[in-house]
């Protein structure tokens, strides 16, 4: 009889052990709810996920700003050179070149040769054709261009490189509009018109004698042209 009475409780307590163990294994905290450590460690691992993915991209945006402003200086060089040369050599300045006159064969002297040379160390293009006052800079007429000298490609000039321009001071012989000239001014063309500044130049030895009325320039060649620079 003790034995029987016994029994119950020996298996009840095996049965509370084994529900225990159920719990423990499921997970549960001894409340009958799972456990909560479990459940939060998957946000967190995504949470690092998502952080890692975040470093990544700032990275990848950190380098491509790195890379951007030398991009950006590269084109921006690229168009100001394109503005600058329009794919051509520059103006020839007044600063560029270094101008000198010299008498043509012949006797009486009816003709000079101007000489640019470019001395700026880069090329340059020569526009048009030189600009001569033989008078006072401020009052003095320019002398014409004829039209027949011109040539039919731009005149640009290397470094170290001449151009030339015939130039017809009178029409020979003793005249009474003929004046002594030991030095005239010369100036060159921009794009846009008649450049700033001017150079002095001087006349060949014993000075010219020049006649306004009948003064004439041809333009700016790479070489003087039978015909073409005989005016």
């Amino acid at each position: 009889m003790r034995t029987a009475i016994r029994r119950p409780a020996v298996l009840a307590a095996a049965a509370v052990a084994t529900l225990s163990l159920t719990l423990t294994a499921c997970g549960g905290d001894g409340d009958g709810t799972k456990d909560k450590g479990g459940a939060a460690s998957a946000p967190a691992t995504q949470d690092a996920a998502h952080a890692d993915k975040a470093d990544a991209a700032d990275s990848r945006t950190s380098d491509a700003d790195s890379h951007a402003p030398a991009a950006q200086t590269e084109a921006k060089k690229s168009t100001e050179a394109g503005k600058t040369t329009g794919g051509k050599a520059p103006a020839c300045t007044f600063e560029d070149v270094k101008i000198t006159a010299e008498k043509q064969d012949g006797v009486p002297t009816t003709h000079l040769t101007l000489t640019a040379t470019n001395t700026s160390g880069h090329a340059c293009t020569l526009l048009q054709y030189p600009l001569i006052a033989f008078g006072d800079i401020h009052t003095a007429k320019d002398v014409p261009a004829v039209a027949k000298s011109k040539p039919g490609t731009p005149v640009v000039l290397n470094a170290g490189a001449p151009a030339y321009a015939a130039v017809r001071i009178n029409n020979g012989g003793a005249h009474e509009d003929n004046r002594a000239v030991t030095s005239f001014n010369v100036n060159l063309f921009a794009p846009e018109g008649p450049a700033e500044g001017s150079k002095v130049v001087k006349a060949p030895k014993g000075g010219i004698a020049v006649d306004d009325t009948v003064a004439k320039t041809g333009y700016w060649t790479t070489e003087l042209r039978n015909g073409a620079d005989e005016f």
